[in-house]
């Protein structure tokens, strides 16, 4: 039987750290803490709402929160229609809001959706690096801009938004600001008590936690102008109605205190096999690096192979990686933030995502160089 590809994909999903399921487990079962957290007046229930809260304030003092800011969701996805459709529907009437290009289809298509009930909607081009830049968000601000919506990690390109700069602007504007941080945590410093953020989306599974959780931040300034998107209860302050998924929470506060900042030991470790992936990948003839060399998260990489013969699938065998973000693969569309960079069709399509993670080892990184070379060079003798 052959073996599993080697995993280059963890800008999709990671695997949940073992330490995360211990913790996960011990929610599970008939002898584990089971209860509902909602069921207030019994043991079960208060001990699994300890849970529940002992969690939030893991996430929270990752990203510099305070606890009660932070409202459980089903994901990132849930989180940015939260935020994006209960502001909108906080401020009454349809007023103007900036994004940008490259954001996640999540973004996108919520906002095309608000489009569609009469907001006016300005879309940021990239510039030449790949970049949203704080000056062209100050250009784009017009006295209705209610709501500013952009990634702090690209999730394809893995270039880095300064939203701590255009935080500063939009607040001085009287607009809010929303950032997904789904692919940041871990890999940017945050610290939502210093940054100009009003709502920030994370996802658990994105950080070595289970799928199907996660949280938006709704600072001050944004919580008298969020309106709910699911009723049924009253939970989390009315915010997100539903019954709470105890182990699911307790793995993403587990996920969350165990991810580390830019400049620990991991950190460290992941960008010494980011360079020398990097560097081995950019010496094959035509492969050259989409996004800013310099404005990026060391975890990410993005390759465009230009040889006529190249086809991503020739890598499938020994290397599991993207061609495009996980939500875009089904369709088999270019990637709409590679075409946003200038990129051609062609080019776009012959573009891969390889992203590196926790248990990425040096070996595995030599092994995808070998793989790579003996592809592209085949690819690029194939119509000799």
């Amino acid at each position: 039987m052959p073996s599993a590809p080697l995993y280059f994909d963890y800008a999709a999903t990671t695997p949940v750290d073992d330490r995360v399921i211990e913790t996960m487990l011990a929610c599970l079962g008939r002898e584990a803490n089971f209860g509902n957290p909602a069921s207030s007046g019994h043991f079960y229930g208060q001990a699994a709402r300890e849970l529940v809260e002992q969690a939030r304030k893991q996430v929270a003092q990752r990203v510099g929160a305070h606890p009660d800011d932070l409202v459980w969701t089903s994901g990132a996805t849930e989180s940015n229609n939260l935020a994006l459709k209960g502001v909108a529907q906080g401020c009454g009437e349809p007023g103007h809001l900036i994004t940008s290009l490259l954001e996640h289809k999540a973004v996108l298509d919520t906002v095309a959706e608000l489009e569609r009930q009469g907001w006016t909607v300005t879309r940021l081009k990239p510039d030449a690096a790949g970049l949203i830049q704080p000056d062209a968000v100050h250009q784009a601000l017009r006295e209705d801009t209610r709501l500013v919506s952009l990634m702090a990690v690209n999730n394809e390109l893995g270039t880095l938004t300064d939203f701590t700069a255009i935080g500063a602007l939009v607040r001085a504007h009287g607009a809010l600001l929303h950032v997904d941080a789904a692919q940041a945590v871990g890999k940017v410093h945050l610290d939502l008590a210093e940054q100009a953020v009003d709502l920030m989306s994370f996802s658990a599974h994105k950080v070595y936690g289970p799928k199907g959780i996660g949280a938006l931040y709704v600072g001050a300034r944004a919580r008298p102008k969020l309106y709910a998107q699911m009723h049924g209860g009253g939970h989390e302050r009315g915010l997100r109605s539903g019954t709470l998924a105890t182990h699911q929470i307790v793995g993403m506060g587990s996920a969350f205190a165990l991810a580390g900042e830019p400049g620990d030991s991991e950190h460290q470790h992941i960008q010494a096999l980011s360079a020398r992936l990097r560097n081995g990948l950019l010496a094959l003839p035509g492969v050259s690096l989409n996004g800013c060399p310099e404005q990026r998260i060391p975890h990410t990489l993005n390759l465009c192979i230009d040889a006529s013969g190249f086809n991503s699938a020739a890598l499938a065998c020994e290397l599991a990686l993207s061609s495009t973000s996980a939500c875009n693969s089904a369709s088999n569309a270019a990637s709409h933030v590679l075409l946003a960079l200038g990129l051609d069709e062609r080019k776009a399509r012959n573009s891969v995502r390889l992203s590196l993670g926790r248990y990425t080892k040096e070996a595995d990184v030599d092994k995808a160089v070998e793989v790579f070379k003996r592809v592209v060079l085949a690819a690029a003798t194939a119509l000799w």
